[in-house]
């Protein structure tokens, strides 16, 4: 019989979680760990290992079959190019003060598409191969230049079988004509509502008349388009809310979900805010904020959940889980999605327009007119999996993670950094953990949260299983 490689991490003082490189997981103690390592496994450990999928009798039978499939679901391969993230202008109507890029006041000049652009832009759409798009529109206030959404929009519906719109907005100021633009079936609407209102206030609107304005339309937009609405908080790792009081806020507005975001270091914002060093205080506060959500579920009608902590759930429980771009394995920048930003060049990731801006590295992949330039982003994906780091591959976590070259070059200036030093593994170490000690728990308000989020109507056993 021939046994998987397992790698294991400590839980609690005895017990530990093995996981194979195919992301099949148990729990066992520090005895079937001296069995492993030492060769001298039992048949009661045998049976249980080839019974899970962790081992098998010869490079042809069954159990071989599903471990290489199950390690292939692991894996995310690009897909024709379906996705675009469009800026038709910097320009914006609020200074938000942790705002990412390089925005510009709202009457500035020379921040916009032309009509060439425009032009450029459409005649790129029509050059892609896929039947199927998905157009997320930013800026800047991308609504100040409806007239181009307008125009995308029309033409991307007549070019494609199916296509999606999502218009990231501040929903600030929104005229008759904006309401009627976004009153359509296939465009969702994008916005920010900061942990609290009193937060929200003092880092975008800055006066309670704007604020009063902002939430009257928030709002509306939900009562009009209750399943086409979604917004995302920023935090300040050095004025992190309750959890409850940010529960609250979301709740109040219906909203089922919530996506935990510290300022961004790739963007301007860094200049103001820590956004460096900041993963002991950060992962505590999500593991504070995700008890808090089970505590709040057990008693709430509509429970809540954390976007980014169900996400990985779910990457634990199953392969093929990639639909989040931040964390896929290989992560090929520059090839399913693109940006185009408000001068026509293209990005490979929204966060490279970020890094480029603030003159850290020029991440351009050309530009709308001359063309795609891929010789850069080719250089990275070269390193775009996590599949060969001396660091990862004796990590019990590898098959659920990914890597962050973006992000890694921001905060270090280069992507061979010992992994366990990058804010990107320390920060997935921690959710991975919070992950297992979840699955493992006997709450059953616990069970309860960890059912909803992994989509399940309850935890089946099969789903923690244990070997001693």
């Amino acid at each position: 019989m021939t046994v998987m490689p397992l790698k294991f991490r400590s839980t609690t003082a005895r017990e530990l979680i093995f996981c194979d490189d195919a992301g099949g997981y148990f729990r066992s103690d520090e005895e079937f760990l001296e069995r492993y390592i030492n060769g001298v496994l039992t048949p009661t450990d045998q049976t249980f290992l080839r019974t899970n999928g962790h081992a098998f009798s010869n490079a042809g039978d069954l159990a071989y079959n599903a471990f290489t499939y199950r390690w292939a679901k692991r894996l995310h391969a690009p897909a024709d190019l379906n996705y675009a993230i469009l800026v038709p202008t910097l320009r914006c109507n609020l200074a938000c003060s942790y705002c990412q890029v390089s925005r510009v006041n709202e009457n500035a000049r020379g921040h916009d598409w032309d009509d060439e652009t425009l032009k450029s832009v459409l005649a790129w759409l029509d050059s892609l191969k896929t039947d199927t798009i998905k157009i997320e529109f930013q800026g800047g206030e991308p609504l100040l230049r409806l007239d181009l959404l307008k125009a995308v929009r029309t033409y991307a519906r007549d070019r494609f079988k199916k296509a999606e719109f999502v218009v990231c907005t501040n929903l600030q100021e929104v005229t008759d004509e904006a309401w009627e633009f976004l009153a359509s079936e296939d465009t969702s609407i994008s916005t920010s509502l900061d942990p609290t209102i009193e937060l929200h206030e003092r880092h975008r609107t800055c006066s309670g008349k704007s604020t009063s304005q902002f939430l009257e339309n928030l709002r509306h937009a939900i009562g009009a388009f209750p399943d086409r609405v979604s917004a995302l908080p920023t935090f300040d790792i050095d004025a992190l809310p309750a959890p409850r009081d940010v529960i609250e806020t979301y709740s109040a507005f219906g909203f089922r979900s919530i996506y935990l975001r510290p300022v961004n270091h790739q963007g301007f914002a860094r200049k103001r805010f820590r956004t460096q060093d900041i993963s002991f205080v950060w992962n505590d506060y999500v593991r504070r904020f995700v008890m808090a959500l089970i505590e709040y579920n057990a008693r709430a009608d509509v429970p809540l959940e954390e976007f980014y902590f169900s996400h990985c759930l779910r990457r634990v429980l199953r392969g093929g889980h990639d639909g989040h771009v931040d964390l896929r394995n290989p992560n090929i920048v520059g090839r399913s999605y693109l940006v185009i930003d408000h001068d026509g060049a293209f990005y490979p990731t929204d966060e490279a327009r970020m890094v480029t801006r603030l003159g850290q590295i020029d991440l351009r992949m050309g530009d709308i007119k001359s063309g795609l330039d891929r010789s850069i982003v080719d250089v990275l994906n070269a390193e775009a999996t996590n599949l060969f780091d001396p660091d990862c591959v004796h990590c019990p976590y590898q098959a659920f993670c990914g890597v962050d070259l973006i992000d890694d070059l921001s905060r270090y200036g280069r992507i061979d950094l010992p992994r366990h030093r990058t804010d990107f593994c320390q920060r997935h170490t921690a959710i991975f953990d919070l992950v297992f000690e979840l699955i493992y728990s006997d709450d059953p308000n616990v069970r309860a949260s960890i059912a909803l989020w992994s989509g399940l109507n309850s935890v089946d056993p099969e789903l923690a299983k244990v070997h001693r």
